[in-house]
Protein backbone atom coordinates (compact mmCIF):
# COMPACT_ATOMS: atom_id res chain seq x y z
CA UNK A 1 0.00 0.00 0.00
CA UNK A 2 1.37 3.23 -1.46
CA UNK A 3 1.47 6.51 1.60
CA UNK A 4 0.65 10.02 -0.98
CA UNK A 5 0.50 13.18 1.49
CA UNK A 6 -0.59 10.92 4.77
CA UNK A 7 -3.21 8.68 3.12
CA UNK A 8 -2.66 4.86 1.97
CA UNK A 9 -4.20 4.19 -1.48
CA UNK A 10 -4.96 0.79 -2.32
CA UNK A 11 -2.00 -0.94 -4.43
CA UNK A 12 -4.41 -3.40 -6.47
CA UNK A 13 -6.06 -0.49 -8.21
CA UNK A 14 -5.61 1.72 -10.97
CA UNK A 15 -3.66 4.59 -10.11
CA UNK A 16 -6.00 7.13 -11.24
CA UNK A 17 -9.07 5.70 -9.62
CA UNK A 18 -6.77 5.09 -6.42
CA UNK A 19 -6.05 8.65 -6.06
CA UNK A 20 -9.23 9.40 -5.60
CA UNK A 21 -8.97 7.82 -2.06
CA UNK A 22 -7.72 11.32 -1.15
CA UNK A 23 -9.95 13.38 0.20
CA UNK A 24 -10.65 16.34 -2.55
CA UNK A 25 -9.41 14.79 -5.57
CA UNK A 26 -12.21 13.47 -8.08
CA UNK A 27 -11.63 11.79 -11.75
CA UNK A 28 -11.08 15.40 -13.19
CA UNK A 29 -8.45 16.22 -10.45
CA UNK A 30 -7.12 12.33 -10.67
CA UNK A 31 -6.81 12.77 -14.32
CA UNK A 32 -5.36 16.54 -14.26
CA UNK A 33 -2.99 15.34 -11.34
CA UNK A 34 -1.35 12.55 -13.42
CA UNK A 35 -1.00 14.64 -16.55
CA UNK A 36 1.28 16.74 -14.41
CA UNK A 37 3.26 14.30 -13.34
CA UNK A 38 3.28 12.80 -16.91
CA UNK A 39 2.34 8.67 -15.06
CA UNK A 40 0.50 6.37 -17.27
CA UNK A 41 -3.02 6.38 -15.50
CA UNK A 42 -3.16 2.19 -16.04
CA UNK A 43 -0.28 1.14 -13.71
CA UNK A 44 -1.33 -0.31 -10.97
CA UNK A 45 -0.20 1.79 -7.52
CA UNK A 46 2.05 -0.82 -6.19
CA UNK A 47 3.96 -0.98 -9.07
CA UNK A 48 5.02 2.81 -8.86
CA UNK A 49 8.24 3.70 -8.10
CA UNK A 50 9.35 6.56 -4.97
CA UNK A 51 10.51 8.93 -8.15
CA UNK A 52 7.15 8.58 -9.48
CA UNK A 53 5.12 8.90 -6.29
CA UNK A 54 7.07 12.27 -5.81
CA UNK A 55 6.10 13.55 -8.87
CA UNK A 56 2.30 13.03 -7.62
CA UNK A 57 2.88 14.76 -4.39
CA UNK A 58 4.85 17.52 -6.51
CA UNK A 59 1.69 17.81 -8.97
CA UNK A 60 -0.40 17.54 -5.77
CA UNK A 61 1.20 20.38 -4.21
CA UNK A 62 1.84 22.96 -7.38
CA UNK A 63 -1.53 22.38 -8.75
CA UNK A 64 -2.70 23.85 -5.53
CA UNK A 65 -5.56 21.69 -4.86
CA UNK A 66 -7.06 22.09 -1.46
CA UNK A 67 -7.44 18.51 -0.10
CA UNK A 68 -7.62 16.26 2.90
CA UNK A 69 -7.40 18.53 6.81
CA UNK A 70 -7.76 22.06 4.67
CA UNK A 71 -10.82 20.84 2.77
CA UNK A 72 -12.09 18.89 5.96
CA UNK A 73 -11.77 22.37 7.70
CA UNK A 74 -12.59 25.23 5.02
CA UNK A 75 -15.95 22.83 4.67
CA UNK A 76 -16.76 23.35 8.56
CA UNK A 77 -15.59 26.50 8.74
CA UNK A 78 -18.44 27.31 5.99
CA UNK A 79 -21.05 25.51 7.97
CA UNK A 80 -20.37 27.20 10.90
CA UNK A 81 -20.37 30.44 9.46
CA UNK A 82 -23.89 30.06 7.63
CA UNK A 83 -25.21 28.73 11.21
CA UNK A 84 -23.76 31.92 13.19
CA UNK A 85 -25.91 34.00 10.78
CA UNK A 86 -28.42 32.27 11.35
CA UNK A 87 -29.54 32.49 7.71
CA UNK A 88 -31.91 29.72 6.05
CA UNK A 89 -29.24 26.91 4.82
CA UNK A 90 -27.38 27.51 8.34
CA UNK A 91 -30.61 26.90 10.21
CA UNK A 92 -31.45 23.28 8.09
CA UNK A 93 -27.56 22.06 8.69
CA UNK A 94 -28.23 22.94 12.35
CA UNK A 95 -31.73 21.08 12.22
CA UNK A 96 -30.29 17.69 10.21
CA UNK A 97 -32.87 18.41 7.52
CA UNK A 98 -32.41 18.66 3.71
CA UNK A 99 -30.82 22.02 2.62
CA UNK A 100 -31.49 22.17 -1.04
CA UNK A 101 -35.11 22.69 -1.16
CA UNK A 102 -36.32 18.81 -1.32
CA UNK A 103 -39.43 17.96 -0.17
CA UNK A 104 -39.59 16.58 3.93
CA UNK A 105 -43.28 15.20 4.15
CA UNK A 106 -42.32 12.26 2.66
CA UNK A 107 -38.91 10.97 1.85
CA UNK A 108 -35.69 12.87 3.37
CA UNK A 109 -35.14 9.95 5.68
CA UNK A 110 -31.31 10.02 4.78
CA UNK A 111 -30.71 13.90 6.80
CA UNK A 112 -33.79 12.78 9.37
CA UNK A 113 -32.91 9.75 10.28
CA UNK A 114 -34.96 6.86 10.68
CA UNK A 115 -38.87 7.31 11.42
CA UNK A 116 -39.57 8.20 15.18
CA UNK A 117 -42.78 6.63 15.62
CA UNK A 118 -45.57 8.51 17.83
CA UNK A 119 -48.05 6.59 19.40
CA UNK A 120 -50.90 7.44 21.66
CA UNK A 121 -50.62 6.45 25.60
CA UNK A 122 -53.83 5.18 27.11
CA UNK A 123 -54.95 6.04 30.53
CA UNK A 124 -55.47 3.29 32.45
CA UNK A 125 -57.85 5.13 34.71
CA UNK A 126 -60.12 5.82 31.76
CA UNK A 127 -63.60 3.91 31.49
CA UNK A 128 -63.90 0.98 29.51
CA UNK A 129 -67.01 0.96 26.60
CA UNK A 130 -68.21 -2.40 28.78
CA UNK A 131 -71.18 -1.13 31.09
Amino acid sequence: MARVLGVDIPGEKRIDIALRYIYGVGPCNAREILDRAGIDPSIRAKNLSEQQLSQIVHAIQDGKYVIEGDLRREIGLNLKRLQGIKCYRGIRHLRGLPVRGQRTQTNARTRKGPRKTVGVQRNPNAKTGIH
